[in-house]
Order: C-alpha cells, then sequence, then structure tokens
C-alpha cells in the first residue's frame, strides 16, 4: 500500500510507534512515511480511532504501552499480513479467516449474552466492511 508524498516520491506504510507526551507508547499504528523527505502521516482509515484512543488517554495518561492492532481492526490486519510467518498466505486469504474468526466469536458472543463482547465484534467487522467497500468499491 503506497501513495504519492507532496515531494513526489512513493509513500509506504509501515507499522510505527506513536509516543503521546513523552509516556505512553501506542506500538503498531499504520503510518504512511516517505524515505525521501521523512514526511509521515497516519493511514488515513484508522485516524480517527487514533485520535479518539488518545482522547480517550486524558490529559495526563499514565506511563506504558498499548498495541493499536489489538484497537484498531485494520491495524490489525496489516500487522497479520505484514508478519513473516504469513507472508505464504495471500492478503485475501488473511481478510477471510479473520471475517470467520469474528464471526465465529460473535455466535459466541450472542450465545453467552455478552452485548459489550457483539458490539465490540460489530465494530471490528464494521471497520474490515468499510474499507474494503471503499477500496473495492463494493457499494
Amino acid at each position: 500500500m503506497q501513495k504519492s508524498c507532496s515531494c513526489g516520491a512513493t509513500m509506504k506504510i509501515r507499522l510505527r510507534t506513536v509516543i503521546f507526551q513523552n509516556k505512553m507508547e501506542i506500538e503498531n499504528v499504520p503510518i504512511y512515511s516517505c524515505d525521501d523527505c521523512q514526511r509521515s502521516e497516519v493511514f488515513p482509515p484508522v485516524k480517527s480511532q487514533l485520535t479518539g484512543y488518545i482522547r480517550s488517554l486524558g490529559s495526563n495518561p499514565k506511563a506504558g504501552s498499548v498495541l493499536f492492532n489489538d484497537i484498531s481492526e485494520l491495524a490489525h490486519l496489516l500487522h497479520k499480513v505484514t508478519n513473516k510467518d504469513n507472508k505464504h498466505l495471500p492478503v485475501v486469504t488473511i481478510i477471510e479467516d479473520r471475517i470467520n474468526e469474528l464471526l465465529d466469536l460473535l455466535l459466541l458472543a450472542q450465545s453467552l449474552g455478552d452485548a459489550e463482547w457483539r458490539e465490540d465484534l460489530h465494530v471490528r467487522l464494521k471497520q474490515i466492511t468499510n474499507y474494503m467497500t471503499a477500496t473495492y468499491r463494493l457499494s
């Protein structure tokens, strides 16, 4: 996944660590980076999630770290796709496997009557479908 930088070079997507107020490390955030001019920007489909998470930390967060791929489904998929253990798998297979996993978990959450877990799974599935719809113009 690449895009053009304002300097004319190609920006590549990488999973980076974002440090908030020199206290909180948010690891595995998808970031477009330009090797020529060093410009970086958050991958647009996860930007609102990242800013929402940072907002939830408040003005004086505790020191620590969090994996953004545990928060964002798109970051999770990018993390899986870029994992060396998965290099032999087509991207579409990784996405399909994750959707099936989330659907299985949704059935479990429904059978347990866990509304909060069910809502989280709905949000995760929606992140995938919204991105896929926008990317492949499925609607």
